[in-house]
């Protein structure tokens, strides 16, 4: 199997970014896991892993909808401003406890990949990982 090169997980909730990390080591996902605790966080470390050439740029992101200071659709309007991350090619994942219509409908209208409900568990993981990067998929 082949790793993922980083992967970001943007989520308020401390427990949740804690078993999600706990889920990815175990299934040996990414080389580089980052964890941001809302939308400006992670636009953040994407600045400072990203602007350059770097192993360390996620391209997968695991993201909230809902988390104080910047949530996951104001993340997503300036994730789309960013020219730079625009040349990269980054998976990104809505993981909420939201499934209300509005929302499934807004991010449609977003750059997201897939929209997963909470809790993230090895069966979700790789079904993401077989539909959007079929050589890093873990083995069944």
């Amino acid at each position: 199997m082949t790793r993922l090169a980083s992967v970001l997980l943007v989520d308020d909730d401390a427990t949740t970014n804690f078993l999600n990390e706990l889920l990815l080591r175990k299934l040996n996902v990414a080389d580089k896991l980052l964890v941001a605790l809302n939308g400006q966080e992670a636009l953040e470390l994407l600045h400072h892993h990203c602007q350059s050439a770097t192993p360390t740029c996620p391209v997968l992101i695991f993201l909230d909808i809902n988390m104080p200071v910047m949530d996951g659709f104001e993340f997503l309007n300036a994730y789309q401003q960013l020219a730079w991350m625009q040349q990269r090619h980054v998976i990104i994942v809505l993981l909420t406890t939201s499934m209300h219509s509005r929302d499934v409908a807004q991010a449609e209208r977003l750059p997201v990949a897939d929209y997963v409900s909470k809790p993230l568990n090895q069966e979700k993981v790789t079904s993401i990982l077989r539909q959007h990067f079929p050589l890093a998929s873990p083995e069944a």
